[in-house]
This record gives C-alpha cells, sequence and structure tokens, in this order.
C-alpha cells in the first residue's frame, strides 16, 4: 500500500519537488552567466590581442530604453574597444606590467585609461544637462562660510601657477561640486611685419574637484578670538599634475556642457597624472 504522497514505490512528491528545484536553479546558473556576458564581453586576448570564442555562453542581443529616450543592444559587437594599445609587457606575458611606448596619459594607458562612453552630456530626470558651470546654474551659490574657489589660483604638483579658477561646475542631481574651471594663462606673439604683439587668451580646462586642495591661512581658533570676519588668503594645489601638463588637459566641445566621453577622459587624464606626471613617480618606493 502506498503511504500518502508517494506516486509509485520509489517516487512520491517530495521527490519531484527536489528535483524541480534542481533543475530549476540549473537553469538559473546558465541564465545568470549569460546575462553577466551583456557588457564587456567578448574577452579579448591580452598577448595577441584576438577575440576569445564564446558564442556558446553569450545571450542574445535586448534592446534597452533609456530615460532620455535613446535606444541600446547589449550585447553589441559595435561597441568593441578597438583602440591600439601603445604599451608593451614589461616581460612578455599576461599580467605582467605595461610599458609605456608613448605619452601614458595621452595614449591612456593604466591609470589614465577611460572608457569610450556615449559622447553625450548626461542628463537629469527633468532631461536638462546634468553637469554645469555655475553661469548657467544660477540658482547655485556657494555657501557663505565656505571658501568660494572662483577667482583663486591653481597650482600644480611642482608648486608653480598653472591657471585660475573662473567657474564652478555643478551636479543639479547630486549637489555637490564636481569641476573646477582652470582660465590657463594667455601667450604673447607677434602678429606679423608691423611688429605688433597680440595676446591671445588662454583656453579653459575641467580640473575634477576631488583631486583639489584648498590650502588656506585661516586660523579658526585665532578668527573667534578676534570676531575676525575678513577673507582668509587661500589658493588650490594639486597633486596630479605639473603646472605645464595643464594645457593637454583634454578640451570640450561646448562651454557650457560636459558629455560622458569627455568626463572619463579628463578624469583618466588626471588618473594618469598620480603615476606619470613625474618619472620617479613610477619607480619603487624603496
Amino acid at each position: 500500500m502506498l503511504a500518502f504522497g508517494q506516486i509509485t514505490g520509489h517516487i512520491d512528491i517530495a521527490l519531484i519537488a527536489l528535483y524541480l528545484f534542481w533543475a530549476f536553479f540549473f537553469w538559473l546558473v546558465l541564465y545568470l552567466q549569460q546575462e553577466g556576458r551583456r557588457e564587456g564581453f567578448p574577452v579579448v586576448s591580452d598577448p595577441d590581442g584576438k577575440t576569445w570564442d564564446q558564442s556558446l555562453w553569450m545571450p542574445k542581443p535586448k534592446t534597452f530604453i533609456t530615460n532620455d529616450g535613446r535606444t541600446r543592444q547589449a550585447p553589441d559587437p559595435a561597441l568593441a574597444d578597438t583602440r591600439a594599445l601603445n604599451a608593451e609587457f614589461a616581460i612578455g606575458g599576461p599580467g605582467s606590467p605595461l610599458v609605456p611606448l608613448g605619452d601614458p596619459m595621452k595614449d591612456a594607458i593604466g591609470p589614465a585609461s577611460f572608457t569610450e562612453r556615449p559622447d553625450i552630456a548626461d542628463l537629469t530626470f527633468a532631461g536638462e544637462p546634468r553637469i554645469v558651470p555655475m553661469r548657467v546654474a544660477a540658482d547655485f551659490s556657494v555657501a557663505e562660510q565656505d571658501i568660494d574657489p572662483q577667482g583663486l589660483t591653481v597650482h600644480g604638483a611642482d608648486g608653480n601657477a598653472a591657471g585660475s579658477v573662473a567657474d564652478i561646475w555643478v551636479d543639479k542631481s547630486d549637489y555637490l561640486i564636481r569641476y573646477l574651471e582652470v582660465e590657463l594663462p594667455g601667450t604673447t606673439r607677434s602678429s606679423g611685419e608691423d611688429g605688433q604683439t597680440v595676446t591671445v587668451p588662454g583656453r579653459r580646462v575641467l580640473m575634477p574637484f576631488n583631486v583639489a586642495q584648498i590650502r588656506t591661512d585661516r586660523d579658526l581658533l585665532m578668527d573667534f578670538i578676534r570676531a575676525k570676519k575678513g577673507k582668509p588668503n587661500a589658493e588650490i594645489h594639486t597633486a596630479a599634475l605639473l603646472s605645464t601638463q595643464f594645457a593637454n588637459i583634454p578640451a570640450i566641445a561646448n562651454p557650457d556642457r560636459v558629455t560622458m566621453l569627455e568626463e572619463d577622459k579628463i578624469q583618466g587624464y588626471f588618473g594618469g597624472g598620480y603615476l606619470y606626471a613625474t618619472p620617479d613617480r613610477q619607480e619603487p618606493i624603496i
């Protein structure tokens, strides 16, 4: 006689439920393995740059709709990174440190590397450019108790002046400072046969605010004792770049907005400076 829940002498409902759970879990593992390959795949071999054949595990393209109405498919072979690597392996095998063959900060090597994101501005939920200068976001201002970076001199890692802050770029979604707009000094050159000199204004570049250090001569204790309310002397320093390297900061196409691709290039340039700004930074500390 079969007990309650038994189908045969060796199969019952609990056993069938267990097998169904195993089958579901096996399918779930395969599904997650495929979904995890929508970005960053197919894998490229380090030594020869050839693509690994992973067609068995690659998912079928899926169309995604962004908040601004754009569509994007993933995976999309057209988005593969085909940039040439201007570097070589120090030893000759995968995992070996890369030795730059040119200017690593311009060639996007190591910490100076960046992702080729869409060359469009990041938008707020309302569809407006997210990161803009305060001359555009007129409703933003610096708190009265804080140091206003506008007008301050920017110094490089060598201690020399690179330029001055012309404006502040704010994030309209997160309500914080993202970049400082640095105006580089102009140059003076001869205009031609008449011998007159012409001053060419320097261009403006963006410096990430998180690599800037504001130094002041403020003494909070003495300010409290003397009830001093005067504006302290202040200047901005960064350890990422030398003052002469500010001229090579990647430019932006629109003076009032920055695209996601331009952001990554700028961040990569400053990140690379911490390793490649001077030759001694690539050497062992001890």
